[in-house]
């Protein structure tokens, strides 16, 4: 007997997805340079734009563990700041002048990929590798982060460019955080990540989302 496959992602969601970075990777690699796209949120841009078109469901699972929780803070961050308050600091470059409308709205994209991961996972499935996958993503990341590219405060030719590359010395890329040695707080800070976000992650994805095959 005959058996087709349809595919599992709608094919305007692949393209409207493909068309946003499209516009996005050379916007941000012109005004950022390309150590931007060793943030988290870059990263799983990238890997799910991979696998949205193979309908692979490793490659929206490693994603999803790492970025659903830390995106949720973007967003409430970006809310205070945007009714005057301030949480984190995380947020500061939406509401900076010198950078244009157009390009702070690009990064909107940090309210609607949590969304569209989850909606992924839940189609694909949900690959368990994706804890140990991302977590070791997650390492490579803040040690490349942390001891090649510019720290919190520091001073850049082009105010733009990254600093702080996923808050490896602290939450706000203006000064470093001073509660703990820059070492000490970078291992504190994956440790956190692992068992504070990706490890909830992962055991809540696993419970509401079907097991990929």
């Amino acid at each position: 007997m005959k058996t087709e496959t349809s595919p599992r992602i709608p094919l305007w969601l692949k393209i409207a997805y493909t068309g946003f970075l499209a516009v996005m990777i050379p916007v941000y690699w012109i005004n950022y340079g390309p150590t931007n796209f060793l943030y988290f949120c870059d990263v799983a841009l990238l890997l799910t734009l991979v696998g949205i078109w193979k309908e692979n469901a490793l490659l929206v699972s490693l994603p999803a563990v790492g970025i659903l929780i830390p995106q949720a803070l973007w967003c409430a961050d970006f809310l205070f700041q945007l009714f005057g308050g301030k949480m984190t600091g995380m947020t500061a470059y939406m509401f900076d002048a010198d950078r244009s409308l157009f390009l702070r709205g690009l990064s909107l994209f940090h309210g609607w990929l949590p969304f569209l991961l989850f909606y992924l996972v839940r189609r694909l499935g949900y690959d368990k590798r994706g804890l140990l996958g991302w977590t070791v993503i997650c390492i490579a990341l803040c040690l490349i982060a942390y001891f090649l590219l510019p720290p919190a405060g520091a001073v850049l030719a082009d105010p733009k460019l990254p600093r702080n590359v996923n808050y490896v010395f602290g939450m706000d890329d203006a000064k470093p955080q001073t509660l703990l040695p820059p070492l000490a707080y970078l291992g504190a800070w994956i440790s956190a990540l692992i068992g504070i976000v990706f490890v909830p992650t992962h055991f809540i994805l696993k419970k509401i989302c079907p097991p990929a095959h």
